[in-house]
């Protein structure tokens, strides 16, 4: 186990093919400044072409997993607002790239959310691959509560797909947090544990996903974000068919296939 680049607001702990990423600025409930910003810019990019990294897991340090943009660093003019339209569009745009960046880098990532996760944080939860909620979360769309539009960081895009258009409609225009157990029933997450079991909660899911091929695994997380999208089942199993081949002229589709034959677990490449 190493501990990874250094940086201000981030902590990355390496363990084997995980990286364990903490939003660290728990006295600001982890608060997103300028600074976390370019950190998780910086930190998402690398994965693009870190093929140590198989999974990521993301996750708040202190109380909280991220209360959205800092707001006092905004209003003491050290945020990402500037005096001007096309600095505002500037600072709008490295925020928002932190959550293309999420869905665009091979790796998939667990959020474990706890504590508030609004706006900014909301939308961060909402852009990992899988999400485990502690008892304590609580999310919601913050923006229009500071005579904003909610459709902000691709909560537009994103919170209709995975709660459904009624639901996403109800939290986007009135900003109401959404607890854990409703989000469990929502299907916004796929568990809800202790605040303090949430480490353990994850590790199955690693377990798992460390026993597939590293391709595999890749081009699944690709594969259905790209078949989010598709303009119809066509071209949804078109890219599938292509994505299939690739994996089936690998060593890995050989081994999974006697695996089964010999009934024992497959050793895939990595």
């Amino acid at each position: 186990m190493s501990v990874a680049a250094n940086y201000q607001t981030l902590q990355v702990r390496k363990e084997g093919p995980v990286d364990w990423l903490s939003l660290d600025r728990p006295k600001r409930l982890n608060a997103l400044n300028a600074t976390m910003v370019e950190e998780l810019n910086d930190y998402l990019e690398r994965l693009m072409t870190d093929a140590s990294v198989r999974m990521v897991v993301m996750r708040g340090s202190g109380r909280a997993f991220c209360s959205g943009i800092d707001i006092k660093d905004i209003h003491a003019g050290r945020g990402l607002v500037g005096n001007s339209t096309p600095a505002d569009m500037a600072g709008q745009r490295r925020v928002a790239e932190i959550v293309r960046r999420m869905r665009r880098c091979p790796q998939p990532i667990i959020a474990l959310v706890h504590g508030v996760a609004t706006g900014g944080g909301f939308a961060l939860a909402l852009a990992a691959d899988i999400r485990i909620a502690g008892e304590s979360a609580a999310m919601n769309c913050a923006f229009i509560n500071l005579g904003l539009t909610s459709c902000d960081l691709g909560l537009s895009y994103l919170l209709p797909r995975i709660v459904g258009v009624s639901v996403a409609s109800e939290l986007m225009l009135t900003g109401r947090f959404i607890d854990a157990g409703r989000a469990l029933q929502t299907g916004l997450v796929s568990e809800v544990v202790p605040d303090d079991a949430m480490e353990t909660a994850a590790r199955p899911y690693l377990d798992e996903m460390t026993a597939t091929s590293a391709l595999g695994l890749r081009l699944t997380k690709e594969g259905m974000n790209m078949g989010l999208d598709a303009p119809s089942l066509e071209s949804a199993i078109a890219m599938e068919d292509r994505n299939q081949v690739l994996t089936i002229q690998s060593e890995n589709f050989h081994e999974g296939m006697a695996a089964v034959l010999e009934k024992r677990t497959p050793q895939f490449d990595k």
